[in-house]
C-alpha cells in the first residue's frame, strides 16, 4: 500500500520526534538514556542521597525549587552528552551541575564547590555568571537564551578533559580542563572564586539541578554515554 504525501510526512515526523520526556526510535538506537520520565522523580535524589517529594514534578517538568541547593542524579556519570530543555521564571537563578563528586561538602563550602556549574539565569549579558557560562570560569560567547517563559535547548558535553556548552544550537562556551592546573586561577591567569585545580578535578560525578531561590523547569533530560 502506498502512502499519500501527507501520510508520509506524518510518518517521518513520528520517526524523528518524540513526545516530551520520551526517546525517539533513533535516539534509542544511538544509545541515549532518558533521565527524567516526566511523571516521577525516579533516578534522582537529594545531595544527602534521600528520596525526593513529588512536588518537584510539575506539568511534565522537573523543578528543583525549593530544595537544599540542588537535586542530583542517583548515578555518577563519566564521558557523556547531556541534552535537556529548560524554562526560567523572572529573576531566575539556577544552574546545571556536572562532575559533582563527592556529594559531601567540604567544611565551610557548599556542595557546588565539588562540581562544575553551567549557569542558568535571567540576564541579558554574557559574563561569567550568565546563562551558558561555565560559572565563574568561562564566559559564553553570547547570551543565546530565549525570553523568560520560553523553552530553551541545551547540550552539555563532558568528555574527559573537555567541557562544552551548546545553547539553542550555538556553541557558547568551552573549557579544556588540562589548561587549568592552579586553584583560584583561570587558564589566562585571572582569578576566580574556586579553590580547585580543575586539571585534577574528578572526571566522573553526579549531574545536578540547582535551586538558588527561584523556579526553573527542566524536561527532556537525556544522556548519551561516550566511549
Amino acid at each position: 500500500m502506498k502512502l499519500t504525501s501527507f501520510a508520509f510526512c506524518l510518518f517521518l515526523a513520528s520517526a524523528s520526534f518524540a513526545a516530551d520526556n520520551t526517546l525517539t526510535e533513533q535516539e534509542k538506537k544511538d544509545g541515549w538514556l532518558l533521565l527524567f520520565d516526566g511523571q516521577s522523580t525516579k533516578g534522582w535524589m537529594t545531595t544527602k542521597e534521600m528520596p525526593l517529594p513529588d512536588k518537584h514534578v510539575q506539568d511534565g517538568s522537573f523543578n528543583p525549587h525549593p530544595c537544599e541547593y540542588m537535586l542530583t542524579s542517583e548515578k555518577a556519570w563519566e564521558n557523556y552528552k547531556l541534552s535537556l530543555d529548560f524554562k526560567i521564571s523572572p529573576k531566575c537563578n539556577s544552574g546545571i551541575f556536572v562532575r559533582t563528586f563527592p556529594l559531601t561538602p567540604r567544611p565551610g563550602k557548599d556542595v557546588g564547590f565539588n562540581g562544575i556549574e553551567i549557569a542558568v539565569d535571567d540576564t541579558k549579558t554574557a559574563g561569567f555568571h550568565d546563562t551558558g557560562a561555565i560559572y565563574d570560569l568561562v564566559k559564553p560567547t553570547k547570551n543565546a537564551m530565549k525570553p523568560v517563559g520560553e523553552w530553551n535547548h541545551m547540550v552539555i558535553t563532558s568528555d574527559r578533559n573537555i567541557l562544552a556548552v551548546k545553547l539553542n544550537g550555538e556553541t557558547v562556551s568551552r573549557m579544556n580542563l588540562d589548561e587549568w592546573p592552579d586553584p583560584n586561577k583561570r587558564a589566562d591567569g585571572t582569578a576566580h572564586k574556586f579553590d580547585v585545580a580543575y586539571k585534577t578535578h574528578p572526571r566522573k560525578g553526579y549531574i545536578g539541578l540547582q535551586d538558588h531561590g527561584s523556579d526553573c523547569w527542566y524536561k527532556n533530560i537525556k544522556l548519551l554515554p561516550l566511549k
